[in-house]
């Protein structure tokens, strides 16, 4: 079976990126868009990112279209929105699909191992992915669940 640490995305600057990089770290995937209702979350992810990027902790950022056209802009457009708007300085990934048979290899395993309500299907832009310092998903949390209310998880999972 195929682990966290074995999986590869491209970056947005279209670098391929393996996920055995962050290996040793705790790791926040989120699936974004620009155009959505949750991007504010921006915010919210890269002051995460500031405050625990010292003891161990990563945000990456996959742009995703499959919702309501949410993210329809070229790289250099989510780079702009993503930089300009919100300051963000955690790593961004190319644009990719996270449900259907399209989907993101690093997407078909964090959805397999940490279904939700919809099982193994992503109900809309923001959906973040916990996972810990060995690579193995620790939680799931839903779009509206704000940066904010998942630092506890985070936080514990820093010192496990």
């Amino acid at each position: 079976m195929t682990t966290f640490h074995q999986l590869t995305a491209t970056s947005l600057s279209g670098e391929p990126v393996p996920m055995a990089d962050y290996a040793g770290k705790v790791v926040l995937v989120v699936n974004t868009a620009s155009h959505c209702g949750f991007t504010p979350q921006y915010a919210g992810l890269e002051t995460l990112y500031q405050k625990y990027a010292a003891q161990g902790l990563v945000v990456l950022g996959f742009p995703c279209n499959q919702f309501g056209n949410q993210e329809p802009g070229s790289a250099n457009d989510i780079a702009q929105t993503c930089h300009i708007n919100y300051g963000v300085s955690f790593p961004m990934f190319e644009k990719v699909e996270v449900n259907g048979t399209a989907a993101h290899p690093l997407f078909h395993y964090l959805k397999k191992a940490l279904p939700g309500i919809l099982g193994e299907r992503i109900k809309w832009n923001f959906t973040k992915f916990l996972i810990g310092r060995d690579g193995k998903p620790i939680k799931r949390f839903a779009p509206f669940t704000t940066p904010e209310k998942m630092e506890a998880a985070i936080v514990s999972a820093l010192k496990s």
